[in-house]
């Protein structure tokens, strides 16, 4: 009798967790330690449910275990099923349109410590006939090299850059914008006092020295390793104060998923008042991150966001770029005002 009660107490737990780790956010854990990270990999959580499921299908179904057998494995199958079906509604295809005189191509790329070579990044934004180029990791020699190809090739680019030290190569975001957005300087060169950022690792917020334009926020959020979860979630809060206005473009690497993002929007985004281009082209289930695994197993950390604004014309995740050196996807989105 203990052995069978002790038995189903297990599925009942597992059916719990199963539970929680699908849709975290639920229960307000979507920021805490394990489930942040199981929700972030949905399709690699989906194949090892799948392969456990197995696993557990031969070793315990033929035996006395029978009964405690098919219960585990029907937990595996809905948990696999269930984050399958979140994936499949976030979309894995993406979609394409060419740019025109009113819309605003955002390519952004972590070159995880410049990496790839300037003529690598400079071509891919000259192919893409991006406006607004987002390097996290990226120094400011590398920006300029980057910068001088693009002017060579036809596409001139102002260049802004924000370092925390010049020792590691990762605690630099690089940013650059086409002239024909405007004149952009660093928010802190605007408004005296200290400015605010993300806590290791930094952004950069762009603002139109006219004020006419988009603010425009090149993002890299440090990732929710242990000892970095306070500032992780401290990242995501601040983020979303960026995305806190009427005009906001933002892209880069957030080391966070839309999962995540939950409860931290508000009229109705994703991000404070912004929207993610990847879930509204119906590209919200590729893997950005890493190159070494398909795209359907990595996760999705890498984004390009805008206040409702700005329309959604395309939005891509390149993966012709895997063998370039970094450990991330470059993505691109056109945008363009939705009025």
């Amino acid at each position: 009798m203990l052995p069978r009660f002790l038995g189903w107490a297990l599925v009942l737990g597992c059916t719990a967790v199963a539970a929680i780790l699908v849709w975290p956010q639920a229960f307000g854990l979507q920021n805490q330690w394990v489930a942040a990270h199981v929700v972030a990999l949905r399709g690699t959580a989906a194949l090892c449910a799948l392969i456990a499921a197995a696993a557990i299908a031969l070793a315990a179904i033929p035996r006395a275990t029978r009964s405690l057998g098919i219960a585990m494995t029907i937990v595996l199958l809905l948990f696999a099923a269930a984050n399958a079906a979140i994936l499949w509604a976030r979309g894995a295809g993406g979609s394409d349109a060419a740019s025109h005189e009113a819309s605003v191509t955002v390519l952004s790329w972590n070159t995880l410590g410049e990496v790839p070579d300037a003529s690598t990044i400079a071509g891919l934004a000259l192919d893409q006939d991006a406006d607004v180029v987002v390097l996290p990791e990226t120094t400011v020699p590398l920006g300029e090299a980057v910068a001088v190809e693009m002017r060579e090739g036809g596409r001139p680019m102002w260049v802004h850059t924000v370092a925390f030290d010049d020792i590691a190569k990762a605690r630099s975001t690089t940013l650059l914008i086409s002239p024909d957005l405007g004149d952009y300087a660093v928010a802190s060169e605007l408004v005296p006092g200290p400015p605010g950022n993300t806590n290791t690792l930094p952004s950069v917020v762009a603002e139109p020295v006219d004020g006419d334009g988009p603010r425009i926020v090149a993002v890299h959020a440090v990732a929710p390793i242990r000892w970095e979860f306070r500032n992780w979630r401290s990242d995501l809060d601040w983020l979303a104060e960026q995305c806190g206005g009427d005009d906001v473009i933002m892209a880069g690497d957030f080391n966070a998923t839309v999962d995540h993002f939950a409860g931290r929007g508000t009229d109705g985004g994703d991000l404070g008042r912004c929207r993610d281009a990847a879930v509204q082209a119906n590209a919200g289930a590729l893997g950005t991150w890493p190159t070494a695994v398909p795209q359907v197993l990595g996760s999705p950390i890498d984004h390009v966001l805008a206040t409702p604004g700005w329309r959604v014309d395309a939005f891509r995740v390149l993966d012709g770029y895997d063998d370039a050196g970094s450990d991330h996807r470059p993505i691109v989105a056109t945008l363009s005002p939705a009025v």
